[in-house]
């Protein structure tokens, strides 16, 4: 499959998953003809010109919606940074109408290991008694994407807040083996916004693998859902990765910065967690899995089954992400989330070390 191809089916998924009818995706690739930047019928340039049209027709988050493909799957050329900007600029306008919606904006410096960058984020319902709940997206994904969800967050009883993989979109930090430390640095400065010390993480693929390392480490995350996260199979199997499709390759050698593939294989098994790692994650996870996975192995789940003592999984018959299942899937998600947060009310075991502080 060439690369436009790639993209093609890669945005028949996406465009599914963000609420676009498969017609309408379908006329809109028809006339999509190279990848070329600049070119009016080029895949940013079609993708982008919709977008104007359903602003201009005042529907703002369909806009957003052929923005956050315009882009896709990054910002790599001239074209596809505009479309990124308009996104942000568009959905900002839609969230002016909304009652509660906010953009919130923190510098992360850590001059010890080069992670300094901005992580920006869209919240709701933020209030220092409503326990916290993070949305974050793939390698993939702009918080724009998932950001619509707030206003029934907040409804929910939850001050949320919806952002983006390091690397990814506005999020400058670079993504790297350390990257699940933003999370804690998130947590930190939203401490007097939200009742952090009650977290939950609906993270996403790539996310959810952050969430998981975290959760080792941080007893403020209570629970973590996800959608088809790698673990440590993904990283480190040499007979899988020739399986992984071009875009998902490509897409992490650029937000890593490796230099070629090449280099990104050697960088990545060091993102494996570890069985000893997963044991610490002493919480209940829950985790969609596709049937058809055609970028996480499913020996991700096994070793989760091994090592996690509250795991449960729901799985569709579907592609990575299960975008036709979404409709199921979200209702999955959400009850679990409810269930778990409103009805299930039981202590996290505390740790055998210090208080707040956990073994790697």
């Amino acid at each position: 499959m060439d690369h436009l191809e790639e993209l093609k089916d890669f945005a028949r998924l996406h465009a599914r998953g963000q609420g676009m009818t498969v017609e309408h995706a379908t006329r809109v690739l028809a006339r999509i003809t190279s990848d070329t930047t600049g070119d009016p019928d080029s895949w940013a340039a079609v993708w982008t010109a919709e977008g104007r049209a359903a602003a201009d027709r005042g529907d703002l988050l369909d806009a957003c919606r052929h923005y956050a493909l315009a882009r896709f799957p990054y910002p790599g050329d001239a074209d596809r940074l505009s479309a990124q900007r308009l996104c942000v600029d568009t959905f900002d306008r839609w969230s002016r109408d909304q009652d509660g919606v906010e953009r919130l904006e923190f510098t992360h410096i850590d001059g010890t290991d080069g992670t300094d960058g901005t992580v920006a984020c869209w919240a709701a319902g933020l209030d220092r008694d409503r326990p916290l709940l993070v949305v974050m997206g793939g390698i993939v994904s702009v918080k724009e994407q998932w950001a619509p969800l707030l206003p029934l967050l907040s409804r929910l009883g939850f001050a949320a807040v919806v952002t983006e993989l390091p690397g990814v979109g506005e999020n400058t930090v670079p993504y790297g083996p350390d990257s699940w430390r933003t999370l804690g640095f998130l947590l930190d400065r939203l401490a007097g916004r939200a009742r952090v010390s009650d977290t939950s993480m609906l993270a996403l693929s790539f996310s959810g693998h952050l969430a998981l390392r975290a959760a080792a480490e941080d007893p403020r995350i209570r629970r973590v859902l996800t959608v088809g996260a790698p673990v440590s199979g993904f990283f480190t199997d040499e007979t899988w990765w020739p399986r992984v499709p071009g875009i998902t390759a490509d897409t992490l050698r650029r937000l890593t910065g490796a230099e070629d593939l090449d280099a990104l294989r050697r960088l990545l098994p060091r993102f494996a967690l570890t069985p000893e790692q997963l044991r610490q994650v002493r919480i209940p996870v829950r985790y969609v899995a596709s049937g058809r996975d055609e970028i996480i192995p499913a020996t991700e789940q096994a070793l989760l089954r091994r090592t996690l003592d509250d795991i449960r999984f729901r799985t569709f018959d579907d592609v990575h992400g299960s975008p036709a299942h979404l409709g199921a899937m979200r209702r999955w998600l959400f009850s679990q989330l409810l269930w778990l947060r409103f009805a299930r009310r039981r202590p996290r075991p505390a740790s055998p070390t210090s208080p707040g502080v956990r073994p790697s």
